[in-house]
C-alpha cells in the first residue's frame, strides 16, 4: 500500500473492527461503509444486500451501514478493508488505480457506450479477472459490480455543445493523471483537487467546472453553484461492493456462499435503482434551475482518442480493446 489511514479514521475503524470481531458464536454484524446516504443508489443496493444476507442466514449475518464517508474517504476505506480494520464497503474505482493499474480503465474516457455495454463487460470473464487482481493488489473481495453510473460535466460558464466550448474553463478533476489528460485533450484547464474542497472552490469561483454522476451532483447540491449540466457521459463509474479478503476468508464456505448470493441478488436491484434515479435527478436538476445540454458525443470521443492511445500500454492494451469493443 502506498498511503495510510489518518490516525483519526484508523482509530475509529479499529474500534469498530475490535467490537465486531468480539461478537460471540456464529452471529456477525458486518459494518459497511458508503460514500452517500441511505436513499442513494448506493444505499438502496447495500440495504438490499443486508436484507438478503439476513434472510439467507436466518438472522445470523446482518449489516450495519455507515453513510456519508463516516468511516473515511473512499481510498481510506479500500485500504481499511485490505488491512482488516473495516469490514466492507461500496466505493468508486477512482482510488483503485493507485493499487492496480488495470483499474485505471474506469478513468479512461468513452470506453463504454451505455449501461448494457458496461454491465455485459463487468459481468464477463473480464470483470472476474479485475476482481482477482483486486484480491492480489488490494486484499479485498469483490462481491458485486454495483455502480455510480455515467459521469457528466457541470460548469458555471456556458453550455457545452462541443469540445471547443471547454476552452478557458477551469475544471476540477479527481487526483488522476488520466483524468487530467482527458480534460486537457477536451480543451479545459484541468486541476486535480481533493473532493472535500470542490464545493467551496466552485462557490468561490476558484474552479468553474466539475464532473460526477447525476446522483452525486444532486446529493451534494452542486446546482447551487453550477448553472449548466452537460450530459457528456464521458466515463462510466462502477462502485463495487467489497469485503476485506481476510474477513471473507474467515467465514465458513456456507457463509461465503450466502454473502455472494446476497450481493448478487442485490446487484440488479441496485443497477435498476441507479438508472431510475439518474432520470429522476435529471428532471429535478433542471427544475432547480440548471440548463441541461445534450451534446453530440462523437466530437468528444474523437478528441480523447490520444488519451486512450497514450494510456492503453499502462492499463493493458488488450483490456482496453476488450472493453471498448465488447459485444453486448
Amino acid at each position: 500500500m502506498k498511503h495510510f489511514l489518518p490516525l483519526t479514521s484508523l482509530a475509529a475503524a479499529i474500534a469498530l473492527a475490535t467490537s465486531t470481531h468480539a461478537a460471540a458464536g456464529t452471529e456477525r454484524v458486518i459494518n459497511v461503509s458508503l460514500p452517500l446516504g441511505p436513499d442513494s443508489q448506493q444505499g438502496i443496493g447495500v440495504l438490499k444486500f443486508g436484507e438478503e444476507l439476513e434472510r439467507l442466514s436466518e438472522g445470523r449475518l446482518t449489516i450495519e451501514p455507515h453513510y456519508d464517508n463516516a468511516l473515511g474517504a473512499e481510498r481510506e476505506v479500500v485500504e481499511g478493508m485490505g488491512f482488516g480494520i473495516i469490514d466492507a464497503g461500496i466505493a468508486s474505482t477512482g482510488p483503485m488505480g493507485g493499487f492496480v493499474d488495470e483499474f485505471m480503465l474506469f478513468d479512461l474516457p468513452y470506453v463504454f457506450e451505455n449501461h448494457k455495454h458496461a454491465y455485459a463487460f463487468l459481468d464477463s470473464e473480464h470483470g472476474e479477472e479485475l476482481a482477482r487482481l483486486a484480491e492480489e493488489g488490494m486484499n479485498v473481495k469483490f462481491l458485486a459490480w454495483m455502480e455510480n453510473g455515467f459521469r457528466h460535466n457541470t460548469n458555471s460558464v456556458r453550455p457545452i455543445e462541443k469540445p471547443s466550448n471547454l476552452e478557458g474553463i477551469n475544471h476540477r478533476t479527481q487526483e488522476s493523471r488520466v483524468q487530467v489528460d482527458t480534460w486537457e485533450a477536451l480543451g479545459a484547464n484541468a486541476t486535480p483537487m481533493a473532493w472535500t474542497e470542490v464545493y467551496t472552490a466552485l462557490q468561490q469561483g476558484v474552479m468553474d467546472s466539475q464532473e460526477n454522476p447525476l446522483a452525486t451532483i444532486y446529493d451534494v447540491n452542486f446546482y447551487e453553484v453550477q448553472d449548466y449540466l452537460n450530459i457528456t457521459q464521458h466515463v462510466y463509474s462502477p462502485a463495487p461492493l467489497m469485503m476485506g479478503l481476510d474477513l471473507f476468508n474467515s467465514f465458513s464456505e456456507e457463509d461465503q456462499a450466502i454473502i455472494i448470493e446476497a450481493a448478487q441478488i442485490a446487484l440488479p436491484v441496485q443497477r435498476e435503482a441507479s438508472q431510475e434515479l439518474e432520470q429522476r435527478y435529471l428532471g429535478q436538476l433542471e427544475e432547480l434551475g440548471m440548463t441541461v445540454t445534450h451534446p453530440d458525443l462523437a466530437p468528444f470521443r474523437e478528441a480523447v482518442k490520444p488519451v486512450l492511445e497514450e494510456w492503453a500500454p499502462t492499463v493493458g492494451a488488450e483490456l482496453v480493446d476488450a472493453a471498448v469493443n465488447y459485444k453486448y
